[in-house]
Order: structure tokens, then C-alpha cells, then sequence
């Protein structure tokens, strides 16, 4: 029997992987959470295949640290990873990614879980769509235009609805896998 993926996945086995192991999977790991919501504001304006190919690095700069630490990094030391080829060189992406480490904190002080907050916008279930084509997949929806200003309310930065969107796809809160795909 052969595999069958969504559409929007090349043959580049760093995609392939993306697809048939992470994305429309339910996460529920804080720090991975964390990850993916930074990862997909580090992704306007661009494709998603530059960011996954550059995700070692983010981890190396951020994600192998706690979220407690990435709130501590100072301008300087986020200028200084401006310097590596490997990241997205922009300073307010760059930045978002400790003020968003901030937010982050301040959340789960407020919820003491920030996964059950999220998870609580799908009533804790998968939003499970009918897809036949990628292209018909939102970009954006009612729950993530609701999302996103939840979270810049809570001082988050590039959370934009789109983004929401991609973040909650990631995730797995909403499985968009098209319907003959075999990882549905």
C-alpha cells in the first residue's frame, strides 16, 4: 500500500517528516506548544519549508533553553543571534520569541496550564475538517481571529489569525489532513 500525503507536501524529506510525524498531531507539552506557536510567528512572510529547514537552530538559540529563560534574554544577546545564518535574521521576530516567552509566563500564572487553555478553545477534542484539497483548508478562522487577540491581549506578538491558525493545524486542534491522506 503506498503512503498518500496532503497536497501541500513536497518529496524534501525534511517536510515529509513534518508531515507524517507532527502536524494535525495532538500536543499537549508545554514547551512544544511554546515552540510551535514561536515557530509559526517566525514564519511571516515566508514559507514554512525555510523555517522547518532553520528549526535547529532555533532550538540551539531558544527552544533547548526553558521558557523561564528565553523570557531572561536580554536585546543584547538577541542581537547577538543575528550573527547566525541559521536563524531568520530579524530582531522583532527575534524578540517576539522572549516576549512571547513573557506572555507565556504571565498566562500560566494566570491558568497554571497553558496547554489546557488552548486546548479548551476545542472543548479539549480536535476539530476534525473535511478536506479533499489543501487549497481548500482556511487560512483563518472565527476560533483563531478569537485566539489571536486573546493572546496579543496577553502581550503575545506575531499571533496574527493566519498564524493561529497554522499554530492550531501544527498541533494538532484542528486536523486539516486531506481526507484520502493516510496520516488522517
Amino acid at each position: 500500500m503506498s503512503v498518500r500525503r496532503c497536497g501541500w507536501c513536497s518529496t524534501d524529506p525534511v517536510y515529509m517528516a513534518y508531515h507524517d510525524h507532527e502536524w494535525g498531531k495532538p500536543e499537549h507539552d508545554e514547551a512544544k506548544l511554546f515552540e510551535m506557536l514561536c515557530l509559526e510567528g517566525q514564519q511571516a512572510g515566508l514559507s514554512w519549508i525555510t523555517v522547518l529547514k532553520k528549526r535547529e537552530a532555533y532550538r540551539q538559540h531558544f527552544f533547548q533553553h526553558s521558557i523561564e529563560e528565553i523570557a531572561k534574554f536580554t536585546n543584547d544577546q538577541l542581537e547577538l543571534k543575528l550573527e547566525d545564518k541559521g536563524l531568520i535574521r530579524h530582531i522583532g521576530k527575534l524578540k517576539a520569541i522572549r516576549d512571547n516567552a513573557i506572555a507565556w509566563q504571565s498566562l500560566k500564572h494566570q491558568t497554571q496550564d497553558v496547554s489546557t487553555w488552548l486546548w479548551e478553545k476545542v472543548q479539549h477534542q480536535p476539530i476534525l475538517n473535511d478536506v479533499q484539497d489543501y487549497r481548500q483548508a482556511p487560512a483563518q478562522t472565527e476560533l483563531s481571529v478569537q485566539l489571536s487577540k486573546q493572546l496579543k491581549k496577553l502581550g503575545f506578538k506575531f499571533v496574527g489569525p493566519t498564524t493561529c491558525y497554522a499554530f492550531m493545524q501544527a498541533v494538532g486542534m484542528v486536523n486539516d489532513h486531506e481526507d484520502d491522506c493516510s496520516f488522517k
